[in-house]
């Protein structure tokens, strides 16, 4: 009795093994299919897998993303669902794609409600934050998009596209000294991306700040002060000095590459001697302490061409030739980041 008891046992688990064998065989193939764009093909063998486990949270959610790659939300949409109510594997990325899904239908208040539900859940998951930051950016409702977005990169600091909503936001709010730190960090992390190329031109064109120059030479620094005790505000002022500077007869033999590194240099020393302890978040408590020991290290020209890239031809040249300077670099961030 025994003997035939371990055999029973023997023969289910032979059967099971078999069964999840084929269910990986049919995900393979459908991811495969998703990644060449044929999503139609992709579900089929979805569909097949599904019949042997109609409650794989894995299947399921492979199926949420190709019916939303489809544009076919509704299904999408019930996919996830029942991935997000067996509260196991891929929840998190159930969520984010019910979340768009809604968020494409139109209906965008319900996709920020479902964030907010997701977060109170899942307090530590970046992506819940930034896609509630995005919505709530499509809304132009600026104070809370930035606030979730400031959570995501507190959950994550190595997420370029947190950094890069984040630079957009306080541009939209006219806090440029804001916006260019987030802007650097964000070519820091992803300096020769697609996206890449619009964030360095946008650093450069704003780096200067509000400078004119009429015909006659003469030079206008036009600045904009807070009402409020804005900590930023000596900043921002030093911008204009800078952007005027640039523009003086002795500067006019240097390259722009040099003017860069110079004005680079001040506004990030500037910053690091404004810090007291009185101010904190995100910006004096990472951004600020970040680029000031940048630029008191030896590695200030090496960070400048890196983030350059994209948009200058110059710069990687300049990497290309001085590869014992990006390898000391890279080695003082690692040892910064210990």
């Amino acid at each position: 009795m025994k003997n035939i008891y371990i055999l029973l046992l023997a023969t289910l688990f032979t059967i099971q093994l078999n069964a999840q064998n084929n269910i990986n065989i049919f995900i393979e193939e459908g991811i495969a299919h998703h990644d060449n764009g044929d999503y139609d093909k992709a579900l089929d063998a979805y569909k097949k897998a599904l019949i042997l486990d109609p409650q794989s949270t894995v299947v399921n959610y492979e199926m949420a993303l190709s019916y939303f790659k489809k544009k076919d939300y509704e299904n999408s949409i019930a996919r996830a669902d029942i991935v997000i109510d067996k509260k196991e594997d891929n929840v998190i990325s159930a969520y984010l794609v019910k979340g768009s899904a809604l968020d494409m239908m139109g209906k965008v208040k319900e996709s920020i409600k479902l964030f907010e539900k997701a977060i109170r859940k899942y307090p530590n998951e970046y992506l819940l934050y930034y896609n509630l930051a995005l919505n709530h950016y499509k809304l132009n409702q600026m104070d809370k998009a930035k606030e979730n977005v400031i959570k995501a990169i507190e959950n994550n600091p190595n997420h370029g596209s947190s950094h890069w909503m984040l630079a957009n936001i306080e541009y939209a709010k006219g806090n440029t000294v804001q916006s260019l730190l987030a802007n650097h960090y964000f070519l820091f992390l992803e300096p020769d991306s697609a996206r890449s190329l619009d964030a360095y031109t946008f650093l450069r064109k704003n780096f200067g700040g509000n400078v004119t120059q009429d015909k006659d030479n003469a030079i206008t620094i036009n600045v904009s002060m807070s009402e409020d005790d804005d900590p930023f505000s000596a900043a921002g002022l030093m911008l204009g000095l800078m952007g005027a500077t640039n523009l003086l007869p002795e500067n006019s033999d240097k390259t722009s590459e040099e003017l860069f590194v110079e004005n680079t240099d001040s506004f990030f020393k500037i910053l690091g001697e404004l810090k007291d302890k009185k101010q904190t978040g995100l910006y004096w408590n990472f951004y600020v302490p970040f680029f000031y020991d940048v630029a008191n290290s030896d590695h200030l020209e090496t960070y400048c061409m890196y983030i350059s890239q994209s948009g200058n031809e110059d710069p990687t040249a300049w990497l290309d030739a001085n590869t014992k300077k990006v390898e000391a670099f890279d080695i003082w961030l690692k040892e910064y980041s210990q």
